[in-house]
């Protein structure tokens, strides 16, 4: 079988089950691992987080010297420089996912796999490296997590290809499968960095520039070395076995070309996704005013940046921007994914300060009673990302998206309510751990949600545009999504800072009930103008 397919058309039962069947379940297990680990590495930081606070990384801040009242304000600082770091793999990640929205149509199916998948060996590395010392800088893992970034990036163009490979019929199944199973990268991370750490393979250089052997602290490198081995097998695996084809590539470049077009487009990307890193970090402006510049410069340099055969490519795609649903599905499509992901990043970190480090008058304080959130915290992306499928089956099942968003946005909106109410009881007890179990499951409950929206999702989106929109709009819509990985651990950050992370929850509760309002005013109401896609 060639790597350019150009003879594809699986709405042709005929064709699907002699030819078309085997090609795409061959792509579809392919790109379901280089998938999982994008996730893994894009997420990572949402543990390391907390294990850099555990070890005391605090980026030369802390100056002999300074009184404990000084050292409580730096060390309340320094805690929420680490929920940036999640926050500014999410912005990258999510930045990234703009180009990658188109880059299908640009490069081809398995060149873009390919590469993207091979460029998560950066930052895998590099966090290896930078690990090994505690007093690595602040400004080098920014770095390193804005490169983080491209498994962030993937999972547009990871979507967008599998479109291209599936009939209408089995959509929602198909797409569920690759982002459900996709998704669980981040729990499959949450739950084995904590393991490997414990691996001391290596030796690292404590806060006093001491070499250190054979103790914990010379672990916690393992969270990015235990991924080099596996995403070299992916992107193998993806070089020798995947396909372009031409409904999703009409014109099919050779291998160097398709690398080249993918490269120069995430470069775009980067440029876009580091300046606003820097607007963030750097000159501490606003995340709400950083946000829409970052979006608006990476849409005018693909525009504008781009050679003249990607420009009218790009041009013609860009189409989809000309639909009122594109934009409608964006605000649904965040509300489900965007939750997903950023809960994900963020809710370690946040178990760590509302039931381990528990008095926020003393930051250094510890919990004696404390539960050991990170053998659970994995369960919420499992969860995600395992009932994704089942969202999207449902909804093929009762043949409506629309009817299976609504329902679960109902029970999102109630799951958001209760897990604040857990929180300001936890946050206002001498004994928070009392109230983690049923914190937990409440978000447990709100993870289930996210996924079964997200996968009711898939469903409507190809059945709401045409075949040739269908793709860029999965992608444009998990793009924007993708910006919940920045927007919800900063929002955290900042409102644990204020001491009111019940704040974050209420917003986005209302959040949750607008896009109610909106899946039923545009897709059940009397005056819907697509009916239950």
């Amino acid at each position: 079988m060639p790597i350019n397919i150009r003879n594809w058309n699986v709405e042709d039962k005929e064709f699907w089950e002699s030819t078309g069947k085997k090609i795409a379940t061959k792509n579809l297990w392919i790109s379901i691992p280089a998938l999982l680990l994008a996730f893994a590495v894009w997420i990572m930081w949402s543990v390391i987080a907390t294990k850099m606070k555990e070890f005391g990384y605090n980026f030369g801040m802390i100056e002999p010297g300074m009184s404990p009242e000084e050292i409580t304000e730096k060390l309340k600082d320094i805690n929420s420089l680490y929920y940036t770091l999640p926050a500014i793999a999410g912005l990258a990640g999510a930045t990234l996912r703009i180009p990658n929205s188109f880059l299908i149509g640009l490069g081809g199916g398995r060149n873009v796999i390919f590469t993207c998948t091979a460029l998560l060996l950066i930052p895998a590395i590099g966090v290896g490296f930078a690990l090994q010392d505690v007093n690595t800088s602040y400004m080098t893992f920014a770095i390193l997590a804005a490169l983080s970034g491209f498994g962030g990036g993937n999972f547009s163009s990871s979507m967008s290809n599998i479109s291209y490979f599936f009939p209408k019929r089995v959509q929602g199944t198909s797409l569920g499968l690759n982002a459900g199973i996709g998704n669980l990268g981040v729990g499959v991370m949450q739950k084995t960095i904590p393991l490997v750490v414990g691996l001391y393979l290596f030796s690292a250089i404590d806060k006093d520039g001491n070499i250190v052997s054979n103790e914990a602290l010379a672990g916690i490198q393992n969270a990015g070395w235990v991924w080099v081995p596996v995403l070299t097998i992916a992107a193998i695996a993806a070089f020798f076995g995947m396909n372009n084809v031409v409904t999703g590539t009409p014109k099919l470049p050779n291998t160097i070309q398709g690398i080249g077009k993918t490269l120069y487009m995430i470069v775009l990307g980067l440029v876009a996704g580091g300046i606003g890193a820097y607007m963030l970090v750097s000159l501490k402006i606003n995340m709400w005013i950083v946000l829409p510049v970052v979006i608006v410069l990476t849409v005018m340099l693909m525009k504008y940046a781009t050679p003249g055969e990607i420009k009218t490519n790009l041009n013609e795609q860009f189409a989809i921007f000309s639909n009122k649903h594109t934009w409608v599905m964006t605000i649904i499509y965040t509300m489900t994914f965007g939750s997903f992901i950023g809960f994900s990043a963020a809710f370690p970190k946040l178990c760590q300060d509302i039931f381990v480090y528990s008095d926020p008058s003393n930051p250094g304080f510890i919990n004696p009673n404390a539960p050991n959130f990170l053998t659970w915290v994995f369960l919420g992306p499992v969860i995600g990302a395992l009932i994704r499928p089942v969202g999207g089956w449902l909804s093929d099942k009762i043949d409506s998206g629309a009817k299976v968003t609504a329902g679960s946005t109902i029970v999102q909106i109630i799951a958001t309510l209760a897990v604040a109410y857990f929180v300001v009881q936890a946050r206002s007890s001498e004994t928070p751990e009392t109230y983690w179990w049923p914190f937990f499951a409440c978000f447990m409950l709100l993870f289930l949600t996210t996924g079964i929206g997200n996968g009711s999702t898939f469903r409507s989106i190809p059945n709401i545009f045409n075949k040739e929109q269908a793709g860029p709009v999965l992608g444009w819509t998990a793009a924007i999504a993708a910006y919940g990985a920045f927007i919800i651990p900063k929002i955290f950050g900042q409102q644990i800072k204020a001491g009111t992370p019940e704040y974050a929850l209420y917003g986005f509760a209302a959040y949750y009930l607008i896009c109610l309002a909106l899946n039923w005013w545009y897709y059940q109401g009397p005056k819907a103008e697509v009916r239950n896609p």
